[in-house]
């Protein structure tokens, strides 16, 4: 199981190949709350989310180990997919990625644009089966949450954001499988014990929260309908509960929030922004109505891929006559 350390190492290992991603504020955003929030800004990472962290660190270990194979492989519903064709490229592996129909269309896109051999099917479910085939063949798999190597790459995103910014009382980040909440929460022991983490997921695709809740797994039989397509996964893993149950908690956000904060978010920071991402605001909220004195928290803006059909739904009404307040 991974610990603190592993995070610091992977920082080290997988530096020259990611960037150092900015922290950013809103000092409108801050008037208007009430408190200071910082934004990490994963958006701004290379392939354009945060999971080309947990890629490059699996390829990379694998690298130093001398185990690094011909073919690597996966199933995701986007930014991982992009995250192991970029890093298969640049390490000059075969990748065959096995992408759900329902996948933003510009994450597919870019996935192919890194040379793999991409494979659409019906649903997540096909593309999890699929994946054995090309494993048997003696490609190498890379789960997109349920690996230590991969966790460990996520953390790093909040490692350097506790390393570059101020002190942070609460840290929010998106959670699907469960990966970069897990990796946040170790890189908070490593630096930061005293920061709550949380987790935040949309309350159409829950499965975190209410695995919590239930005290076992839940699992959903489709993806589930959200327009947070980067969270779309059908389940946590025993290995990211495990972190799960040691943070503050996972907060459940609305569709509405979720796409009143895409907007608010576009418009403050002037930057592309995922509604898998800018959801965490409507969690951030719920936290800081809570508070008695002034906070700062940091949020990890996990991702900017956002294709066009995605961008129609979130504007297809405006939201910002509606100020955020607490």
């Amino acid at each position: 199981m991974n610990t603190p350390d592993h995070i610091i190492a992977a920082q080290s290992r997988i530096a020259g190949f990611v960037h150092r991603t900015p922290l950013m504020e809103s000092g409108t955003l801050n008037a208007m709350l009430g408190h200071r929030i910082v934004f990490k800004c994963e958006n701004l990472q290379k392939i354009g989310a945060f999971k080309v962290r947990g890629a490059m660190n699996t390829l990379l270990t694998l690298k130093e180990q001398g185990a690094m194979p011909e073919r690597v492989t996966c199933f995701s519903s986007g930014n991982h997919a992009q995250a192991v064709a970029y890093g298969a490229k640049i390490l000059g592996l075969k990748a065959t990625i096995f992408i759900p129909q329902t996948a933003s269309s510009l994450k597919v896109a870019a996935t192919r644009a890194h040379g793999a051999e991409v494979v659409v099917t019906k649903t997540r479910q096909e593309a999890e089966s699929a994946v054995q085939a090309v494993i048997d063949q003696g490609a190498v798999f890379i789960h997109p949450y349920d690996d230590d190597r991969v966790m460990a790459g996520q953390g790093t995103a909040a490692l350097e954001a506790f390393q570059d910014g101020p002190a942070f009382s609460a840290v929010f980040a998106p959670c699907g499988g469960g990966g970069l909440v897990s990796g946040t929460w170790l890189a908070a022991q490593a630096t930061s014990p005293e920061t709550k983490v949380f987790g935040v997921e949309p309350l159409n695709a829950n499965d975190a929260a209410r695995t919590l809740r239930d005290g076992k797994i839940f699992k959903w039989e489709q993806a589930p309908d959200t327009i947070a397509d980067g969270v779309r996964t059908l389940y946590v893993s025993e290995r990211t509960l495990a972190f799960l149950k040691q943070t503050a908690g996972v907060l459940e956000v609305s569709e509405d929030d979720i796409i009143y904060w895409t907007q608010w978010l576009t418009h403050l920071l002037k930057l592309t922004i995922e509604p898998t991402s800018a959801g965490c605001m409507a969690g951030v909220v719920a936290y800081l109505r809570a508070q008695t004195t002034p906070q700062t928290v940091l949020v990890i803006l996990s991702g900017g891929n956002v294709a066009p059909e995605t961008q129609a739904q979130i504007w297809a009404e405006d939201r910002l006559g509606t100020v955020p307040c607490l």
